[in-house]
């Protein structure tokens, strides 16, 4: 078959930049290789900075997020067992965050799709790019057995870290830059209402801890631990005990219930560019990938797609060829603050000098407005301007 836009993954990205061009009238096939349940159902990020939850506004399907979406004005710092309070509202002039689940924003966005006859194809094999330096790249795949091809305008590759698309481009011309760090977030989804007004970022000589939300019912929350333990070593109990530990603070303790889901995810900072060659463009993880202490992830690939659209329907080389680096624009602040947030708080194994230094960064993001209001810019969200 023949379309306008052929998009390899059914995340966030690929859906978002489907629907954008619907919006304007542009045809796209999205393809996908897991099963419509398993996508709607994978846990990830659930942070949405002010900016992407406009977008889903204006895109027409943020309904469901502004309803159940909690929305949190700060992020409270913790050393040890003190508390301090970052008030992004207060420094940012009215910005905020709100908590809703990747999982939510993908049905949300699969539902408006096919309300809209949009083409999702799930469960597809063997997904297969071509001829991306041609006016007529192809995707090919297979479906119970069968051999398809679609023929397109351009391709966007969203299919994220492990996807087929960054290896369609030529390895000669890709650039790529990553750190891999010593360590890893155990993560657990809990069935324990929140105690906690605004998520806590702390900073524990045992290690960092994080203890978010999904919903009033649900609780999220991480624990540092050395790269490639195996989560077999950490039953309930003792996950319990050392977030009691690392979240401490006097007259609070940790909301406790049933562990509903765990695991380990390994922490990098990844980047290739350039995000086009010929044809095919990248986005999302398929491009980036960032610690999650900056909460960028979801977002970076939103605003990517956002970016990747507006070039898309513009349709002029310049605005094609000007896609990539917009978008490292905004790939690269992310990542330094990412990485800016996770040296911050993590024990990184350097010995007490690194610790000492870390001690007097958050002193001085305690004492400095200017220093506050440049963690809560950059956690709540940059303008989404082609500068960023």
């Amino acid at each position: 078959m023949r379309t306008q836009v052929g998009i390899v993954g059914a995340g966030p990205a690929g859906l978002m930049l489907s629907h954008l061009l619907h919006l304007e009238g542009i045809d796209s096939v999205v393809l996908e290789a897991r099963s419509r349940d398993y996508v709607e159902h994978r846990v990830r990020a659930g942070v949405l900075e002010q900016g992407t939850v406009d977008l889903l506004d204006q895109a027409g399907v943020g309904e469901r997020c502004a309803r159940e979406g909690m929305v949190h004005k700060g992020c409270y710092i913790s050393i040890e067992d003190e508390r301090h309070e970052i008030n992004f509202e207060e420094l940012t002039g009215g910005k905020h965050v709100v908590v809703y689940g990747q999982t939510e924003v993908t049905k949300d966005l699969i539902n408006a799709r096919l309300a809209c006859g949009g083409d999702l194809r799930f469960e597809c094999d063997d997904v297969a790019i071509h001829d991306i330096e041609s006016d007529k790249p192809r995707l090919t795949y297979t479906s119970k057995g069968e051999p398809h091809e679609v023929v397109c305008d351009f391709i966007a590759g969203c299919d994220g870290f492990h996807g087929v698309a960054r290896q369609a481009m030529p390895a000669s011309l890709l650039r790529v830059y990553e750190r891999v760090y010593p360590f890893g977030w155990l993560g657990i989804l809990a069935e324990a209402p929140p105690v906690a007004d605004e998520l806590i970022y702390a900073r524990h000589s045992r290690g960092f801890a994080l203890y978010s939300m999904r919903s009033p019912a649900i609780s999220r929350l991480y624990l540092q631990v050395p790269a490639g333990e195996d989560v077999a070593a950490w039953p309930d109990e003792r996950i319990w005990a050392e977030l009691q530990h690392r979240l401490a603070a006097p007259g609070w303790r940790v909301g406790e219930g049933p562990v509903l889901e765990k695991g380990i995810t390994p922490m990098r900072s990844f980047v290739c560019e350039p995000l086009r060659h010929g044809n095919l463009f990248l986005a999302g993880d398929a491009a980036h990938i960032v610690p999650p202490t900056g909460a960028k992830g979801l977002n970076l690939a939103v605003n990517d797609v956002r970016l990747l659209a507006a070039a898309l329907i513009d349709g002029s080389d310049a605005a094609l060829d000007a896609y990539s680096a917009n978008a490292l624009r905004r790939v690269w602040r992310a990542q330094d603050f990412s990485n800016h947030m996770t040296r911050l708080l993590h024990d990184l194994g350097e010995g007490p000098f690194a610790q000492r230094m870390q001690l007097a960064r958050l002193e001085y993001l305690d004492r400095s407005e200017a220093a506050r209001r440049s963690l809560a810019e950059n956690y709540a969200g940059l303008e989404a301007t082609a500068d960023f």
